[in-house]
């Protein structure tokens, strides 16, 4: 009788451990990124997927206020793909000699344009939660890229047994607390890219998590490539020093 009571009290403490453990959520995979490392650099067509996956599932409810258009040039994008995309957007702009605001066409030096007017007008379409901008994500979240491809990938389909979701919340397996506002935003399929890419929703969570990664650091390679250029000069620097240190002591011992 006392070792079955002891087995339940182990089981119950077990379950009990199991629970918290599924409260704090787990941690999200660490992921093998291109633009990672010394070396690293974002690919081109990843990135032009990953805008892609943006435009189609993301932009509706989160904006993108620190990007411009004519940024997309870094993304191998030429002057007339770069209108083509201003040309489904109007800007307000203004006041008009008359005081008073007015819509216009966007233009390339223009960015892109949130989807909401107003943060009130955004809470308002998602049940009192705000959409965060895009723009920062991975460098303001710890965990970076790993944590925001985390994000998009960890839904499940329903919550385990014993685990009760309040109204309106998915569950997410890497989410604190396991419990999400945010519906599922990428579906398999959710998107036909045009170099025939398998649209996965893994695929599609790394290609917007890359183009989310280099909208946050778009000046990453242009920084690792100066980095590179002053490592490589300091070593040929560095060099010549120690060769004309041997060279004076040579002609001081002799």
């Amino acid at each position: 009788m006392m070792r079955a009571t002891k087995l339940i009290a182990a089981t119950a403490i077990l379950l009990a451990s199991s629970v918290a453990l599924a409260a704090e959520g787990g941690k999200p995979p660490a992921q093998d990124w291109s633009w990672s490392g010394t070396f690293g650099n974002f690919e081109r067509a990843q990135l032009q997927r990953g805008l892609q996956v943006y435009r189609e599932n993301c932009a509706a409810c989160h904006s993108l206020r620190f990007i411009a258009f004519r940024n997309l040039s870094a993304l191998g994008y030429g002057e007339g793909e770069i209108k083509a995309f201003t040309d489904e957007y109007e800007v307000e702009d203004g006041p008009d000699d008359e005081g008073e605001m007015y819509m216009r066409p966007a233009l390339p030096s223009d960015r892109f344009v949130p989807p909401f007017p107003n943060e009130n007008a955004a809470r308002a379409s998602n049940n009192g939660a705000l959409p965060p901008d895009l723009s920062l994500m991975t460098k303001a979240r710890k965990g970076g890229a790993d944590y925001l491809y985390g994000i998009l990938v960890g839904y499940e389909d329903e919550a385990p047994a014993g685990v009760e979701l309040a109204d309106g919340m998915s569950y997410h397996h890497y989410f604190p607390g396991n419990q999400i506002a945010m519906p599922p935003p990428l579906f398999e399929d959710g998107v036909e890219y045009a170099d025939g890419t398998a649209a996965t929703v893994k695929q599609q969570a790394a290609d917007v998590t890359a183009f989310l990664s280099w909208a946050a650091e778009p000046e990453l390679e242009e920084r690792k490539s100066l980095g590179i250029k002053v490592l490589i000069f300091l070593v040929i620097f560095t060099a010549m020093l120690i060769a004309v240190k041997k060279q004076v002591w040579r002609d001081v011992e002799h």
